[in-house]
C-alpha cells in the first residue's frame, strides 16, 4: 500500500483555495471582459481588497510573435526586469530562456517613455512610504497606462486612462492611484490564451520588484490556457525562489494551446494562423466566426496529431524528458473538466496528464475547449461544494486511495477508461515526487545532526590551538601538525565535513532536494558556520603540501557555491557588524590564503630586480596590509590571527624589518622609494 501522503500538500492546499473563493470566477469575468473592449489590451478592478488585471486574449498580437517565435535569454539586453531568477543559476546549468515572442509582447508594455515617468512616481512614493502595500496599484496602473499608450490611445495631449470603467486623464491620474492602492491588500494578475504569457512575465517582474523593496504583499497569477513560456531553468529558477506557489495555470480537459509548444510550430505553421483568428474571432465576435473565418477539419485533424504524437515521445524520455523539449511546465497546473478538477505542481506529471487527457479527446474538442474557460470556472466551486461520494461497494481500502480516486472522478475519466490506470499512476508519482523532496530533506537533517560531533571536535582543537603555550594558533597549528592521534582525528573530522557537504550540494543539483533549499535559513547557517570553521584547515593542508594559489587553483567549489548563498541570504533587518570583542572565528574564510600569498610576495621581493614586477609586488602587499588592518580593527578575526607565533604577526614583522632596510639604504632602491610603494 503507499504511503498516505499529507493533506496540506502545496498543489492540494492551493486547489480548495480556488475551487472555495471566486477568484476563478472573478479572473475569468475580466479576462472577458478585456476581450470585449477594444484595443483596450486589459482591464484593472478592484473587488473589496484584491486588485485585479485581466490582460486581453488575443487582441492586437501580431501571428508572428507565436508562429515563429523562437526561445531567447531572459535577460535580453541585460535587463533588470528579473534579477532575482538569473541569480538562481547554478553552475553548468542552461541559461534561462523564454519564447521571444511573448517578450517581446511583454516589453512593448515597456518601451514608450511615458512609462519611465510612472516608474519614477512609483519608486518616490515607495520610498516616502512606510506602508510596504503602497505600490501595489500605482505598479498595476503604470502597467494599464503604458498598454493604452501601446494600443495607440494617445490622443494629442492627453491620454486617457481607462480604469474600473472610469475614464480619466493624466493630470487626476497620481491622486486615484493613491486612493486604490490604499485599498488593495492582495493583487491576482490574469489572462487568457497568448496574454496568460503576458500575465505570467508580469508577475515575474512584480514579484522581482516586491522583493527589491522587500515587501510581503500577495501576488497569484490565475492563467487560462496559456501557451507553455520557457525552458526548464526557468522552471527550476522560479522553484528555487519559493514563486511556484504564485502561478496557477487553468488548463481545459482538451485545450490545444497549453499543449501547443511541445511540438516545433514548424510542423503546422500554415494551419496555426488560421487557428489564431479562429479563436480571435470566437472571443471577441462570436456571432460573426463562422461567417469570416472556418477552420477546416484537415488542419484541426493535422495540429491534433503533430501534438499528441510530440507529446508521447517526450513521454518516452523517461527521467530525461526536459532535454527531449524546449518549453517546461513551472507553477501549479489545475485540470478542468465537466466533473471537477485536479491541480499538480510536479512538471513531469504535468507534461504526462496533458498528454493522456488529450488522448481521450478529438481534433474538434481540441480547439474548441479552449473557447469554454468560462464554464469551468463557473463550475468549479458548486462542483466543490457538492462532494463526490463513492458506494459502498467501492470505499477505497485507504485515504490515500479515495484521494486517488476522487481526482481521477474530477479529471472527467471514468475508471474502466483505458488510460484510467496510467492516469491512477500519474497522479500517484506526482504525490510521490511532490513529497520526496522534502523527506530527503527531513532525513538530510537527521544526518546533519550525526556529523555535528565532527564539528565540535573541530571547535575544541581549534580552542585548545589558541590556548597553546607555543602560541601558533590554530591555523599554524594544524599547518605544521605531527603524527599525533588528536591531529590524525581532525583531519579525518575535516574530510568528513566535506564528504557531508559535497553530498549535500549533489542531491540538491540532482533535485533530490525542495528547490529552494539554499534559502532555507537553517542550511545557510549551518553551510556559512562550517566553512568558516573548517575552511583554514583545508587552506593549511594545501599549503603544506608545498602547492601555492589557493584561491585560483585549489579552493573546493563547495565553498564558492555556500559564499554565494551566503551573499543571496535573505536579511529581514539591518545587520550590525560592529564587535566590541574579535570574532569567535575569522569572517573571511579565505583569510590565510591571503596570507600565504602575501608572503609569497614578500619573498619575491627580496630577489626580484625587475621595476615593474618589483611595483605590482608592492602594491599586492600594501594592499593586503591595509586590508588585513582593517579586519583587525573591525574585530572581524578571531584571536588566532593575532597569535605571537602566527603566520600573519610574523609576515606583519619581517615587512617591518624590510621596509627599515629599505629606508636604510634608498640608494641600492631608487626605484621603489622614488615609486613611493614603500611609506
Amino acid at each position: 500500500m503507499e504511503t498516505e501522503g499529507s493533506s496540506f500538500e502545496t498543489s492540494e492546499v492551493l486547489a480548495t483555495f480556488l475551487a472555495s473563493t471566486p477568484l476563478l470566477s472573478e479572473s475569468w469575468q475580466l479576462c472577458n471582459l478585456a476581450n470585449t473592449k477594444p484595443n483596450a489590451g486589459f482591464v484593472t478592478e478592484q473587488i473589496g481588497d484584491i486588485g485585479y488585471v485581466a490582460f486581453s486574449s488575443m487582441e492586437m498580437i501580431p501571428e508572428s510573435d507565436i508562429c515563429y517565435g523562437e526561445l531567447g535569454p531572459l535577460d535580453r539586453g541585460n535587463n533588470r526586469f528579473f534579477s532575482p531568477l538569473h541569480r538562481q543559476i547554478n553552475e553548468g546549468e542552461d541559461p534561462i530562456m523564454v519564447h521571444t515572442g511573448f517578450l517581446d509582447l511583454f516589453f512593448a508594455i515597456y518601451s514608450c517613455p511615458d512609462f519611465q515617468t510612472q516608474v519614477s512616481f512609483m519608486e518616490k512614493a515607495c520610498a516616502s512610504s512606510i506602508d510596504s502595500e503602497v505600490p501595489l496599484l500605482l505598479i498595476l496602473l503604470s502597467l494599464h497606462y503604458c498598454v493604452i499608450v501601446e494600443e495607440c490611445l494617445l490622443h494629442c495631449n492627453t491620454v486617457e486612462w481607462v480604469m474600473a470603467s472610469t475614464v480619466v486623464t493624466i493630470e487626476e491620474a497620481h491622486p486615484l492611484m493613491e486612493e486604490l492602492m490604499k485599498k488593495s491588500k492582495s493583487i491576482v494578475i490574469t489572462g487568457h490564451s497568448i496574454r496568460g504569457t503576458t500575465a505570467s512575465l508580469s508577475t515575474l517582474w512584480l514579484l522581482s520588484y516586491l522583493q527589491s523593496i522587500s515587501s510581503s504583499l500577495s501576488v497569484l497569477c490565475i492563467t487560462f490556457g496559456s501557451p507553455l513560456l520557457g525552458n526548464e531553468s526557468l522552471s527550476r529558477a522560479i522553484l528555487r525562489e519559493r514563486w511556484d506557489g504564485n502561478f496557477c495555470h487553468v488548463v481545459a480537459k482538451y485545450d490545444i494551446m497549453p499543449r501547443l509548444l511541445f511540438s516545433p510550430l514548424s510542423h503546422f505553421s500554415p494551419q496555426l494562423p488560421f487557428l489564431l483568428k479562429y479563436w480571435q474571432l470566437s472571443l471577441t465576435s462570436p456571432e460573426n466566426k463562422k461567417l469570416d473565418l472556418q477552420l477546416h477539419d484537415e488542419a484541426k485533424e493535422e495540429i491534433y496529431r503533430f501534438v499528441l504524437t510530440d507529446l508521447q515521445d517526450i513521454l518516452q524520455g523517461g527521467e530525461r524528458m526536459a532535454t527531449s523539449t524546449l518549453f517546461w511546465p513551472f507553477g501549479s497546473y489545475f485540470f478542468c473538466s465537466e466533473e471537477g478538477a485536479i491541480c499538480i505542481d510536479n512538471a513531469s506529471s504535468v507534461i504526462k496528464m496533458m498528454y493522456l487527457m488529450l488522448t481521450m479527446g478529438s481534433p474538434s474538442c481540441s480547439i474548441e475547449d479552449h473557447l469554454r474557460y468560462g464554464d469551468y470556472a463557473a463550475r468549479v466551486s458548486f462542483q466543490f461544494l457538492n462532494q463526490r461520494s463513492f458506494m459502498p461497494g467501492d470505499l477505497p481500502e485507504s485515504c490515500y486511495e479515495a484521494g486517488i480516486a476522487l481526482a481521477l472522478q474530477s479529471s472527467g475519466i471514468a475508471s474502466q477508461e483505458p488510460v484510467a490506470n496510467q492516469v491512477k499512476d500519474c497522479l500517484k508519482m506526482a504525490k510521490r515526487m511532490g513529497r520526496t523532496p522534502n523527506l530527503n530533506l527531513a532525513s538530510l537533517a537527521v544526518k546533519l545532526s550525526q556529523v555535528t560531533p565532527y564539528r565540535a571536535q573541530i571547535e575544541w582543537y581549534k580552542n585548545c590551538c589558541d590556548e597553546s603555550d607555543d602560541r601558533m594558533g590554530y591555523y599554524d597549528s594544524f599547518k605544521l601538525r605531527g603524527t599525533s592521534k588528536r591531529d590524525s582525528q581532525v583531519n579525518m573530522n575535516r574530510m568528513k565535513l566535506g564528504i557531508f557537504w559535497d553530498h549535500v550540494i549533489e542531491m540538491l543539483e540532482n533535485n533530490h532536494l525542495p528547490h529552494d533549499f539554499h534559502m532555507r535559513g537553517k542550511w545557510v547557517n549551518a553551510s556559512q558556520f562550517y566553512m568558516l570553521l573548517v575552511e583554514p584547515l583545508d587552506i593549511a593542508n594545501y599549503y603544506r603540501d608545498g602547492k601555492s594559489h589557493y584561491m585560483q587553483n585549489g579552493r573546493e567549489r563547495r565553498y564558492k557555491i555556500f559564499d554565494r548563498w551566503w551573499r543571496e541570504r535573505r536579511v529581514t533587518e539591518k545587520v550590525n557588524n560592529n564587535r566590541s570583542t574579535l570574532a569567535s572565528l575569522t569572517q573571511d574564510t579565505c583569510f590565510w590564503a591571503r596570507v600565504e600569498e602575501a608572503k609569497e610576495c614578500l619573498d619575491k621581493v627580496r630577489s626580484e630586480r625587475d621595476r615593474g614586477k618589483l611595483d605590482f609586488l608592492w602594491r599586492n602587499i600594501n594592499d593586503f596590509e591595509r586590508y588585513a588592518a582593517e579586519l583587525v580593527e573591525s574585530k572581524q578575526v578571531s584571536k588566532d590571527v593575532l597569535a605571537q607565533n602566527s603566520s600573519y604577526v610574523l609576515w606583519v614583522e619581517e615587512l617591518k624589518v624590510l621596509r627599515s632596510q629599505l629606508m636604510q639604504f634608498p640608494v641600492q632602491f631608487p626605484s621603489i622609494v622614488d615609486a613611493e610603494v614603500v611609506p
